[in-house]
């Protein structure tokens, strides 16, 4: 069969085991297909980091209306650009074995825009605007959409979404599990 030596020491796979919702083969798995964006420029250098634009050819995230953001919060340079081990993160919250807690606290993160931690009114339209695409909706729609959504679930009547509401939200949604789920 060829060389089948990793990149990865046994301890560096133990600790991606520990760090992560993924056994060591899963990792190596998600290593081939990390290294399946760039072979040219990941090849044997495990440290490589990818450019948004690479990251964005998996295909689960090319058609995400979220795509961008999802590696921008992901990035430990928060420049959307990947290392190998922010891709594992993504893919490890993203898989069927993260729990329902982990999901909804890097959803609020990717749907919060501007980093306050509240998805407020700024929030709600990007996120509106996103989810529609290419069917565009009029102001007013928007707005009755937001205001709808606050109505909701904006408990303490402050005109935006904390963690703890959107958390509240994701809990009665049956489909909040399975929407956030991206396969290896």
């Amino acid at each position: 069969m060829g060389q089948t030596k990793s990149q990865f020491t046994d301890e560096e796979l133990q600790d991606y085991q520990d760090l992560t919702y993924f056994t060591k083969k899963e990792v190596l798995y998600a290593h081939n297909k990390f290294k399946a964006l760039a072979p040219e420029k990941v090849g044997h250098n495990k440290n490589a980091k990818l450019p948004m634009t690479k990251i964005l050819q998996y295909p689960e995230l090319s058609v995400n209306p979220f795509g961008e953001r999802i590696c921008e919060v992901f990035s430990s340079s928060r420049d959307g650009d990947c290392t190998f081990e922010d891709f594992l993160d993504m893919m490890s919250v993203f898989s069927e074995a993260a729990p329902k807690s982990v999901k909804a606290e890097h959803a609020f993160r990717i749907y919060d825009f501007d980093g306050d931690d509240m998805l407020g009114v700024s929030d709600l339209k990007k996120i509106i605007t996103k989810l529609t695409g290419d069917h565009k909706l009029t102001d007013a729609e928007v707005n009755i959409i937001i205001e709808n959504v606050l109505e909701e679930a904006d408990m303490d009547d402050d005109g935006s979404l904390s963690f703890a509401e959107f958390e509240h939200i994701t809990d009665r949604s049956s489909d909040f599990l399975s929407a956030l789920r991206i396969r290896l």
